[in-house]
């Protein structure tokens, strides 16, 4: 599953609720962050080549 910040539109590993692959915590802002089914595009440790 992944999960889209909607204020820069990268779409991390992980899921709406949780941690991104790359440790972005989804609870703290949870009006900027969605569930999506598009292509992973962040490019940090975690993410990357999912």
């Amino acid at each position: 599953m992944a999960v889209k910040h909607l204020q820069t539109g990268e779409v991390h590993k992980g899921q709406k609720g949780g941690t991104t692959g790359c440790g972005f915590d989804t609870n703290e802002n949870p009006s900027h962050w969605t569930d999506t089914s598009e292509a992973i595009n962040c490019d940090k440790n975690g993410c990357k080549n999912q």
